[in-house]
């Protein structure tokens, strides 16, 4: 039997009647006063822009919350250097986009450089 989804008790379907202000009502706080602050103008436009689109979409708003109306949406967010494809789930309700796109990887040193010195190039034979 597969699990039914709830964010705080609501069903996708009541999550995606409510209004924005009622939403902002059962998220964290942070996130609900993001909500209330109203988007800004660029916010906007990437709405309007999400909810024609058929393809992914490029964005650079990482900090945007992710609200009931964008499940089931692809969108492309930018990491610094990349651009990575996300598929908003049931699960992401109420996180930001930039959460899903991580910036940061872990260090791999190879070999010293062109330009290093004798003493930096050694390494111990073990």
């Amino acid at each position: 039997m597969a699990k039914i989804f709830s964010f705080k008790g609501k069903t996708l379907e009541e999550l995606q009647k409510m209004s924005l202000e009622e939403f902002a009502g059962i998220i964290a706080s942070r996130e609900r006063r993001a909500l209330l602050r109203g988007f800004s103008d660029k916010e906007k436009k990437f709405l309007e822009k999400l909810r024609k689109a058929k393809k992914p979409i490029r964005t650079h708003l990482r900090d945007f919350v992710i609200i009931p109306e964008m499940v089931g949406k692809k969108i492309m967010i930018y990491a610094g250097k990349e651009w990575i494809s996300v598929e908003i789930r049931q699960e992401m309700i109420g996180r930001r986009l930039g959460e899903f796109a991580l910036t940061r990887r872990k260090v791999a040193h190879s070999a010293p450089g062109v330009g290093a010195t004798k003493s930096s190039k050694f390494l111990p034979l073990k």
